[in-house]
């Protein structure tokens, strides 16, 4: 059986944290949306992710939501990668100059109250089967849990249904890549001694574990045996993991009650594409990777934050020419950063070869002594290092990580929670733009003679010194697409 539903102006696919940012964003903005889910509605506590870097608390900052995160876990400074390999996060530029500890149901608990709360539809127990696009929309054909299928009509389709993405499929694209984990093992579990901290990691030999606290006696587990790799569907007991655990880490903690047990491999994986016509690709859909680091979920949930803002421009008819493509023009080398960092860090932990070992010693060393490879380590991981490309001969700043500056009333990332442009002038501004309500024009706190103006996402467009009323009415109007009138 075929019906068609009520057509919204943006679906996204998939209902993870990357899915949720971008439509809680999307229905902020004003943007009809519907989440698609195949999944029943529930939020799943068996999920992998648990750590929340610098640069995604500085985008849940933009939007209200880091201090309710910074509730649900602990946090840590130091990041250890190798046995001798540590970051010291203190030193980030950031008001969060830290690693936060949560599991990844506690992010898509906050996302998923803001994007009700603003008015997306969800229609869970919903599979895509079927996707078609012409020039003026996308036809996604679902089949629903009574087994009839819906087309719903949609502006823009969003793929952020993770590795085995059906929307990905549907657009004929390919996944390349390789597995570098060929046998993960993952548990929660109760101790009978508690870690010294909310994250314990370590590898020894041909082992390596990662303990994390939940916050309610609960701890996840995750392990790797070389001497032990295995299919996914092996069978897996608690004695294995205890066994890995002390391999790693010296002690089990008389890890008992086990109420999950799984095995799962790594795959290094990256879509050639992130847009086909009006169909995007976000997170693990787009691009999947090691576990090291820690960067999966956050790299996500930048693509999510950068493809909002301009989703809802183009929805609204006020896109700048070429405005959607720069989605794919800024995130893709950022995913391929991403698959060649963490996937080196685990060549090297992996490593047999003593000319490996060798090297790894070496990286370890070096990082630890020469200041500027550790930022620019630091600034990858955390993902506060990473610019966009900016055209040639335009102010340095272009392209760059806003950092949270102190404005004449308030901060930054205050004034970004409108979900606008933020305009910083040395002067007061009340031209185009802020009086059609997609601009908030803020001064500085200081004397700086810097004119900048920072996109929704956090990242500079436009930037000059000394610039005059007409240099910067032209460059708003430029930015902020075709709806601002001189």
């Amino acid at each position: 059986m075929n019906g068609t539903a009520t057509r919204s102006s943006v679906i996204v696919v998939g209902s993870g944290p990357t899915g949720l940012l971008l439509a809680g964003d999307l229905a902020t903005a004003g943007v009809t949306v519907t989440v698609v889910e195949k999944r029943p509605r529930k939020i799943n506590n068996l999920s992998r992710a648990f750590g929340v870097h610098a640069r995604t608390l500085e985008q849940f900052d933009a939007r209200g939501l880091a201090d309710q995160l910074l509730t649900t876990g602990g946090t840590i400074t130091g990041l250890r990668l190798f046995r001798r390999l540590s970051l010291d996060l203190s030193t980030l530029p950031s008001r969060f100059p830290f690693l936060l500890i949560t599991p990844q149901y506690e992010v898509e608990r906050l996302l998923e109250r803001r994007a009700r709360e603003a008015g997306v539809e969800f229609a869970y127990e919903n599979e895509v089967v079927g996707l078609r696009q012409d020039k003026d929309g996308v036809d996604l054909d679902v089949r629903g849990a009574d087994g009839a299928v819906v087309t719903r009509r949609a502006a823009y389709v969003v793929g952020a249904d993770g590795h085995r993405s059906a929307v990905r499929e549907a657009i004929g694209l390919d996944f390349p890549g390789v597995s570098v984990i060929r046998s993960l093992v993952l548990a929660d579990v109760r101790l009978a001694e508690k870690p010294e901290g909310v994250l314990t990691v370590n590898g020894r030999g041909d082992a390596f574990a990662m303990i994390a606290s939940f916050g309610d006696g609960w701890y996840r587990v995750m392990g790797w045996n070389r001497r032990n790799e295995v299919s996914d569907d092996a069978p897996l007991d608690l004695d294995e993991v205890k066994e890995i655990t002390r391999r790693a880490l010296g002690t089990d903690y008389g890890m008992h009650d086990a109420r999950w047990l799984s095995r799962f491999h790594s795959d290094e994986r990256q879509a050639p594409h992130y847009r086909v016509g009006r169909v995007f690709l976000a997170g693990d859909a787009a691009h999947i990777h090691s576990p090291a680091g820690g960067q999966g979920m956050n790299t996500g949930l930048q693509d999510a934050a950068n493809l909002s803002w301009k989703l809802a421009a183009a929805v609204q008819g006020r896109a700048p020419e070429g405005l959607l493509d720069s989605y794919e023009a800024e995130r893709h080398p950022v995913g391929k950063a991403v698959l060649r960092s963490s996937g080196g860090l685990v060549r090297l932990a992996r490593a047999r070869n003593p000319l490996l070992r060798a090297a790894r010693a070496l990286v370890s060393a070096f990082v630890d002594m020469a200041p500027p490879v550790q930022r620019k380590a630091l600034g990858q991981i955390t993902g506060i290092g990473y610019a966009y490309p900016a055209p040639r001969g335009t102010h340095r700043l272009t392209g760059t990580r806003a950092p949270d500056v102190a404005l004449r009333d308030g901060r930054l990332y205050e004034a970004l929670r409108g979900g606008r442009f933020v305009l910083i002038t040395p002067g007061t501004y009340k031209g185009p733009g802020a009086r059609e309500g997609w601009l908030t024009a803020e001064r500085w706190a200081s004397d700086r003679r810097t004119t900048i103006l920072v996109r929704p996402d956090g990242y500079v467009a436009w930037a000059a010194e000394g610039a005059d009323a007409a240099a910067i009415e032209e460059s708003v109007a430029r930015y902020l697409g075709s709806g601002v009138s001189l």
